[in-house]
């Protein structure tokens, strides 16, 4: 249970003009405190306990917000959803007319500075912990990762890019209709590594007369981008015709980006990123673990990995690919994937939606590979990346542990190893 609100609350807010929509947060916050409309993401101040878990995963520093408030009045869900900046911080004298107001502590105390706040609640005790897999993934890269560079353009400074390119990258008729989208940058610097992301600004306004805001996209090229020596990269972008329900739905920035010609401009912030990032230490393995759109970072490092094979000047470890999508059709790539070497990279394809054949996920592949994956756990060289739908992400940290914990490993011990060495990184939404 939650303590009672203190007469001044700090209340943890997140700034929508610098929020990218990635579900970050979300994703991460082990309470449930933090939910999101088509347009802003909010924290609930009656279920947040000052956890901290939201804030070093966020990349853009959005989620790392206060306002001190009323305790007995604190921004309602409801107010949250409607902000397009944040609220002016209350000054002392109004903090305390507020509190007066809402029936709290004496007016002076709080004038005065008297922390008023409240302690962060304990757990309950009672009961067993539900399994949390987003407290495995790891908040720092690997050792060897190249640095990144972040946040070079803003809201309001993004930059322009210009579609160099704009294909399917599945087969048509499908319904998660897939495109591999090229921007160039031209003179802008615009420096990216494997494992980062963009967002995009639609132009227009939404149903409320309001512009729309950047929506995130992983970065599906290498750091040399999609056409080497160029100032570009690409995206992978599925068309989104329905939400999570299945209603009908038109996503505002995919049917935008995937209706691009080439020549047209968009208009582009970031980079962002500091975590997600591939090892180049030599000998290292990487496994890629995703779903449909997912595949965006590890196109971008499976491609990184085959140019440095090619120029014979790195000794790179084991390739292992885990990918999911409903059925053969709907797989982004799946012709290029299957021109690489197998020699190069170990490629487990599983499909949910096959006519006639048992519904298979990446897990199970996982648990059928179990022999290898545990041998790789084993190794120190080992770093594991998960991007796709959030529903995917408990099955298969549950499979690592179980493979682990079949291999005579102690998954408390090598999960908290991942974590603490950058080996395990968990990017869903």
């Amino acid at each position: 249970m939650n303590a009672p609100m203190p007469a001044v609350l700090k209340q943890h807010v997140i700034d929508p003009e610098i929020c990218i929509r990635c579900n970050t947060c979300e994703a991460t916050c082990p309470v449930a405190a933090i939910t999101h409309d088509d347009r802003n993401y909010v924290v609930d101040a009656a279920k947040c306990n000052f956890c901290m878990a939201c804030i070093s995963p966020c990349p853009t520093g959005s989620i790392d917000n206060w306002r001190q408030v009323p305790g007995a009045r604190p921004y309602t869900l409801d107010e949250q959803l409607l902000w397009d900046e944040l609220p002016t911080e209350l000054s002392a004298d109004a903090l305390a007319a507020a509190v007066a107001e809402a029936g709290g502590a004496d007016p002076a105390a709080v004038a005065d500075g008297a922390d008023l706040s409240a302690p962060v609640p304990a757990p309950d005790p009672s009961g067993e912990t539900p399994f949390n897999s987003a407290q495995w993934g790891a908040q720092v890269p690997p050792w060897s990762a190249a640095h990144p560079y972040t946040k070079l353009y803003g809201p309001k400074a993004p930059t322009t890019a210009t579609v160099v390119g704009n294909v399917r990258v599945n087969e048509a008729g499908t319904e998660n209709e897939t495109h591999h989208i090229v921007l160039d940058f031209g003179a802008m610097p615009f420096p990216v590594l494997e494992g980062q992301s963009i967002a995009v600004i639609p132009p227009g306004v939404d149903a409320q007369g309001k512009p729309h805001f950047a929506r995130q996209y992983s970065i599906a090229s290498p750091r040399n981008g999609e056409r080497p020596g160029y100032n570009n990269l690409s995206l992978t972008v599925k068309r989104v015709v329905a939400d999570h329900q299945g209603r009908p739905v038109k996503g505002v920035a995919s049917n935008y980006l995937c209706d691009l010609a080439v020549g047209a401009t968009v208009q582009v912030i970031g980079p962002f990123g500091s975590s997600f990032l591939m090892p180049n230490h030599p000998r290292s393995n990487i496994v890629m673990i995703c779903t449909g759109t997912g595949s965006a970072p590890m196109r971008g490092m499976t491609e990184w990995r085959r140019r440095l094979r090619q120029s014979g000047k790195f000794e790179g470890g084991k390739l292992m690919l885990f990918f999911g999508a409903r059925t053969q059709a709907e797989l982004p790539y799946f012709g290029p994937l299957m021109s690489l070497p197998k020699d190069f990279i170990d490629i487990n394809l599983a499909f949910s939606r096959t006519p006639g054949a048992p519904k298979r996920y990446v897990q199970d592949l996982m648990r059928e590979r179990a022999a290898d994956l545990a041998a790789l756990l084993k190794d120190g060289n080992t770093c594991f990346y998960v991007c796709g739908l959030k529903s995917m992400e408990e099955g298969v940290v549950l499979a690592l542990r179980d493979i682990a914990e079949g291999a005579g490993l102690h998954w408390d011990t090598v999960g908290a190893t991942l974590k603490a060495e950058g080996r395990l990184h968990l990017e869903t939404y």
